[in-house]
């Protein structure tokens, strides 16, 4: 819960806020903006190579790599609703942002997110389905299903955003101006109102929490079922070849939701800034840059897919 801490501190409309980002000197501003730049080009690359390769190569037009594909863009556009703005702070001494840029940015960045979860959650029940149940799979998982699986993920997302962009940014700031983060977030911008907080911090457990409690079951289920299935398996190869690709999720998985976990679902969020920065970078850009690498160097398709790709570039 947010008060002002003094009580002549008056009540204004902001035009512009802020971003304090990490609070360091020159030196360490440069190698923080170089970090920045090469998480983000890596993360861009990275998954527009992914977005590239699936599209060409006809093999790999399936269920599986259609979720990926998605993935892959939600991960581009959610890294570049942050880094460009943070990259540009690093280099500028106002570093301002202005009112409704920062609440356009929190926006998105909430829709992106929110639907990534959601889709790491259908990623999962694809695989359940393909294994579990792979006669029934052609027609459970048609591309017209897939289409609405992945709306329905969007449509999720921005139930989110909507729900929490008007209800933190109709919030009675006080006249400092100054986040403590890279970008706009929730709790770095709650300690600015001067308005009791505390529907906004519930509001935010309650979401955050259901989000990542039910993908996370459905996920866990998925997977109880899907190891079950696997270890009947007579044929090593096919245990071997399924536990890769499903490994590959997990670890998506598991980095995504623990780092949000961290961030939003637990009450000590909002109190502990420094630690918010630190697992921002992590879900904003490492994840980002991360999953490419996993699903590409993981995936025995992925690398054939590539490599296809590569050898009719050169022929040509």
């Amino acid at each position: 819960m947010s008060t002002p801490q003094n009580g002549n501190i008056s009540v204004m409309p902001l035009q512009e806020f802020v971003l304090d980002g990490f609070g360091c000197g020159p030196q360490t501003q440069a190698l923080l903006f170089a970090l920045f730049l090469a998480l983000y080009m890596v993360a861009v690359l990275g998954n527009l190579t992914m977005m590239v390769v699936i599209t060409l190569d006809a093999r790999l037009h399936s269920p599986m790599y259609f979720f990926l594909k998605n993935l892959s863009f939600l991960d581009l556009c959610y890294s570049s609703v942050i880094a460009p703005k943070a990259l540009a702070t690093f280099l500028s001494s106002s570093k301002l942002i202005t009112f409704t840029g920062c609440a356009t940015q929190f926006f998105f960045f909430s829709l992106l997110v929110t639907t990534e979860g959601f889709l790491l959650a259908v990623m999962a029940y694809d695989r359940f389905m393909a294994i579990c149940s792979p006669l029934r799979y052609p027609i459970s998982m048609r591309p017209l299903v897939c289409a609405r699986l992945v709306l329905g993920t969007y449509c999720g997302g921005f139930f989110n955003s909507i729900v929490q962009t008007p209800l933190t940014f109709t919030l009675p700031f006080c006249s400092s101006n100054h986040i403590d983060h890279f970008h706009c977030d929730v709790p770095p911008l709650l300690k600015l109102a001067c308005a009791d907080t505390t529907i906004n911090e519930l509001v935010m457990f309650a979401i955050s929490g259901l989000i990542i409690m039910g993908t996370t079951l459905v996920v866990l289920v998925s997977y109880g079922y899907i190891t079950v299935t696997i270890l009947r398996m007579r044929s090593g190869g096919g245990r071997h070849k399924l536990f890769s690709t499903c490994g590959s999720h997990m670890t998506a998985v598991s980095l995504f939701y623990g780092t949000l976990f961290v961030m939003y679902a637990q009450p000590g969020a909002v109190a502990s800034m420094e630690q918010g920065k630190v697992v921002s970078v992590f879900y904003t850009l490492v994840i980002p840059m991360l999953n490419p690498l996993i699903y590409s160097l993981r995936n025995k398709d992925v690398k054939d897919a590539m490599r296809r790709l590569g050898q009719r570039h050169t022929a040509t």
